[in-house]
């Protein structure tokens, strides 16, 4: 796959673990749906709070990557949903600490409220 990081000093610099754009070419996507903090043995949420959900939704993303031949660094652009908005420096931690480099593209807003009283959901798009 290749990936290209697209960056401007014409546009606000990312402030976290995100690119301002990035473009492939050549490259499958795939498209993943929203991952809760949900145990995939028991399909309910993981004890712990909003830092243990978080950890199980990156792990949850990371089975589907590998399942489908890739892994984070495949990642071009992920959605963070959170249940409150406070939440989103610990939930950047952990999202953070999968990207050794090169972090995608990235949105993170509160909504409303999440399956099963969940405090996050993270999507993806990857490029394989």
């Amino acid at each position: 796959m290749n990936k290209s990081i697209i960056a401007t000093d014409k546009a606000p610099r990312a402030i976290g673990a995100y690119n301002q754009a990035v473009m492939t070419e050549g490259a499958k996507l795939l498209f993943i749906s929203g991952q809760l903090g949900m145990n995939p043995e028991t399909m309910e949420l993981v004890a712990g709070g909003t830092k243990a959900e978080a950890t199980q939704a990156m792990q949850n993303l990371g089975a589907i990557l590998e399942e489908a031949g890739g892994d984070f660094g495949s990642i071009v652009k992920a959605t963070i949903y959170l249940a409150d908005i406070n939440d989103f420096g610990v939930v950047n931690e952990v999202y953070a600490s999968c990207f050794q480099s090169d972090p995608p593209a990235r949105a993170a807003f509160a909504v409303a409220a999440l399956p099963k009283g969940g405090r996050v959901e993270i999507e993806a798009v990857a490029a394989l």
